[in-house]
């Protein structure tokens, strides 16, 4: 019987996406603000000093993020407002905190 995994074989492109997607999110500054975003849409400047950056610092990581298609941009008005892209990306993160929090099983 063959197993879903056995199915998958990633090629070389996909590779390199998910690569630099997680190049991206090995940043501290820039999962604070992927994880910040995944149950509601956030202002730049609320996000900024959620975690401590400049507003110019945050807009910056904030465009790469949305350019590796992490977090989406809704326009409010003057004001920019982002959230994750998607549920993949919530599950993604919110399985990998689980992970990170688990205690080491022998």
């Amino acid at each position: 019987m063959t197993t879903y995994l056995e199915l998958q074989v990633l090629g070389a492109g996909q590779t390199l996406r998910l690569a630099e997607m997680f190049r991206l999110l090995g940043e501290p500054n820039r999962l604070s603000l992927v994880y910040a975003c995944l149950d509601e849409p956030r202002s730049v400047q609320t996000l900024a000093a959620d975690i401590d950056i400049s507003m110019s610092l945050a807009s910056h990581h904030l465009r790469l993020l949305r350019s590796a298609r992490l977090l989406r941009a809704e326009r409010r008005g003057k004001q920019v407002f982002y959230v994750a892209a998607d549920v993949h990306v919530q599950r993604v993160l919110r399985d990998m905190v689980e992970h990170s929090d688990e205690e080491d099983a022998p």
